[in-house]
């Protein structure tokens, strides 16, 4: 772990060691790879439901949340890859190198629920997307897509990071084209969609869901999975020299993926405005399949599921890679990847076995993840932000103002989801 090394950004024969030209050797797209792995948590089965239901309810008026979220996250994802690439740490090991036993502890444990909370979100939308395309029943069709986050986690674990990031870009290309595909066949109003990118509201009802949008964009598990995922990618010893070009890179990796994932989350809201305006039932995931189906015929339908089941088959297995370095860095412990996918799994299948509401269980999860994004958030900021750790990489005076800004209004936003959805707001 690189702490306070106080870089000072030299040159000179430092500047030809053998992983500086290394690094320089590589073309830019061989140096991405980790954003296009976290930013599956940008168009997981949660993002699907709220997307749909904001796109069916109220048209196009809430385009502008998805376009301020996805800017808010590109900001918070880049932070968290440069703390992995400048320490050679993952955010829960800083964490965990700083916090007394009793307080690391504490800390776990809201971090697991929060990494059982997105399991639950992901293996439901999996499991959903199995039944709409072949009628597997909901626990079957989550089991089915447990094992197969499992196996791609072994073969992350033999294969290497690399691999991981190919297959996991390629399960967020098929998400791309399931949930765009849809927008070729049905009637888009354009002119309305660039008028959506003007901030407002129509009433509390479009708050609530605002704030579900916005607020719940930026997941805690996204954030300790970038800092791990830099890490793992480039090595914990990555030459000073060699950081100025692997930030750099970072920053094309986070712009570029998060583009496309926010792409994603606006075609859905537009798919709905479009298509689903006033059509019943479309506010849970099968009841917008089965209006979609009927209203662009059952190729678009088939294609969404196909996009719904990679959305949660990537999503379940990046969030499992988040649970591993969560227990990793702050127990310091190292389990199987089969028990530490069981230990998230579990929660996840008993809840579709006792036969909760799956539309119900999605908002649950929303609110634990909400209760958990302050204990990433500010932690990523400040480490970012010490120069001590830091060195020369240490965050501008600007870009810090503009982290807390951004931690203010997630944080604010999710605290308004959690009031409003206990109160029961509508």
């Amino acid at each position: 772990m690189r702490i306070g090394t106080g870089r000072t950004g030299s040159t000179g024969a430092a500047a030809s060691s053998p992983g500086e030209r290394w690094v320089r050797r590589q073309p830019l797209p061989w140096l991405l790879g980790p954003a296009f792995v976290a930013a599956v948590a940008y168009v997981d089965p949660g993002n699907v439901a709220a997307n749909l239901t904001a796109g069916a309810q109220y048209g196009y008026l809430l385009v502008w949340v998805l376009v301020a979220a996805n800017a808010m996250a590109v900001l918070i994802q880049y932070l968290s890859a440069k703390v992995g690439l400048v320490t050679g740490s993952s955010l829960p090991e800083l964490l965990g190198d700083r916090l007394p036993r009793g307080r690391r502890l504490g800390y776990w444990v809201q971090a697991e629920l929060v990494a059982a909370a997105t399991d639950l979100a992901e293996v439901i939308g999996g499991a959903i997307a199995l039944h709409i395309l072949f009628g597997i029943p909901l626990l079957a069709g989550g089991v089915i897509v447990g094992v197969i986050s499992m196996l791609l986690l072994v073969l992350q674990t033999h294969r290497g990071p690399r691999f991981f990031e190919f297959v996991v870009t390629g399960l967020l290309a098929i998400v791309t084209a399931g949930f765009v595909t849809g927008l070729f066949f049905g009637p888009v109003s354009w002119g309305e969609a660039v008028a959506g990118i003007v901030p407002r509201f129509e009433g509390t009802p479009t708050v609530l869901l605002a704030a579900s949008m916005l607020g719940a964009t930026v997941m805690p598990h996204a954030i300790y999975a970038h800092s791990a995922l830099a890490r793992d990618r480039h090595g914990r010893s990555v030459p000073t020299e060699a950081l100025p070009r692997l930030l750099s890179a970072t920053r094309w990796d986070v712009l570029l993926s998060l583009l496309v994932a926010g792409s994603v989350n606006i075609a859905m809201l537009l798919l709905a405005a479009g298509n689903l305006a006033g059509v019943p039932g479309t506010d849970s995931i099968e009841g917008a399949h089965a209006a979609i189906t009927a209203a662009l015929g059952p190729a678009v339908g088939i294609a969404f599921g196909i996009g719904l089941l990679a959305s949660g088959l990537a999503s379940t297995s990046v969030g499992s890679y988040a649970g591993s370095a969560i227990m990793g860095g702050l127990l310091h412990l190292r389990i199987p990847v089969f028990v530490r996918r069981l230990i998230t799994l579990i929660p996840a299948l008993v809840i579709i076995a006792v036969g909760v509401d799956p539309t119900w269980a999605l908002v649950l999860s929303q609110v634990l993840l909400s209760l958990g994004i302050p204990f990433a958030l500010i932690p990523l900021v400040r480490l970012s932000s010490s120069r001590a750790l830091m060195g020369v990489f240490v965050n501008k005076v600007a870009l810090t103002v503009a982290a807390w800004v951004v931690v203010a209004l997630i944080v604010s936003l999710n605290v308004a989801l959690i009031i409003l959805t206990v109160a029961g707001a509508d």
